[in-house]
């Protein structure tokens, strides 16, 4: 039996479920974020990062009771449990990868009181200017659910918002201010030690971050995907983090290059370079 529902099926999504007594304590040590915020009503960003900072994960917590669940890419979840697993030593903290029991739906503000929205777990997606929800259900059942939301329709909402998607191709690549994790609400700068947190404070305390994802719409048919590098007109290299094609066919992206303003970097005469123009994002880079 087929049954239609608003949203969007997150089905690239899956779930890491952290449970035991010392569960929120041990989070608190590995991630960028504090943990003492969650809550079972809005998605606390947060990374994994490497102890030079860079960002090895992206996670979305939620808490389920006691437990914590952490939304992320499918394709990192099997590395990101390996590493962290290393760091439990002693702690009463098990975690296991639980994507097989819910299915995530994307909603806009208005889907989550529409008709045909099944039971679950509903939470806050994005921050306070994206509405936004994001429904956990739980899978006790075989029926298939068509969706009236494309993915890539919700792919292009996440770049408007400036929410990168860290998957394997941007996966320890990026100190995680060059993904502006900081403008997200998605680092703490007053929780204490976790790992990599002695580099991005030093980003954050003492210099200015000079390369930063920032928005873009290509002048005229193009097809990027991650992981994609290039070069702009204006000679900046730069590294796609999440790309759509729009109806016309140029494609907007995320991108990670130089602020506007820096010098060009030497890159092979022969490169040809994209004609792109910026986009606005929705939130301001720190000073």
């Amino acid at each position: 039996m087929t049954t239609h529902s608003p949203g969007c099926l997150l089905d690239d999504l899956g779930v890491i479920r952290f449970r035991g007594a010392d569960t929120r304590q041990f989070l608190q040590g590995q991630l960028s974020n504090d943990i003492e915020r969650l809550s079972p009503d809005a998605l606390l960003r947060a990374s994994v990062n490497t102890p030079q900072g860079r960002t090895l994960a992206l996670m979305g917590l939620l808490a389920d009771d006691t437990d914590v669940l952490a939304l992320m890419p499918r394709d990192l979840i099997a590395s990101i449990s390996t590493l962290l697993k290393r760091y439990v030593l002693r702690s009463k903290v098990t975690l296991a990868d639980d994507s097989a029991a819910f299915r995530i739906v994307g909603l806009r503000s208005t889907d989550a009181i529409a008709a045909g929205v099944q039971p679950g777990q509903l939470c806050r997606y994005g921050m306070q200017a994206d509405q936004r929800r994001v429904l956990l259900q739980p899978l006790t059942t075989h029926d298939e659910v068509s969706f009236d939301m494309a993915r890539d329709s919700w792919r292009a909402l996440d770049i408007a918002a400036g929410i990168p998607y860290v998957a394997g191709s941007s996966s320890g690549e990026f100190v995680a201010q060059m993904l502006n994790l900081d403008c997200i609400d998605a680092i703490s700068f007053n929780k204490g030690c976790y790992t990599g947190q002695e580099v991005i404070a030093r980003a954050h305390f003492r210099g200015r971050v000079k390369r930063r994802m920032q928005r873009f719409v290509s002048e005229a048919p193009q097809t990027l995907v991650a992981g994609a590098s290039g070069q702009l007109q204006d000679g900046r290299a730069f590294r796609v983090i999440d790309a759509v094609t729009r109806s016309d066919g140029r494609c907007e992206f995320l991108a990670v290059a130089p602020l506007p303003g820096a010098a060009p970097e030497a890159t092979p005469q022969s490169t040809e370079r994209l004609a792109a123009h910026s986009l606005p994002l929705p939130y301001p880079f720190p000073d």
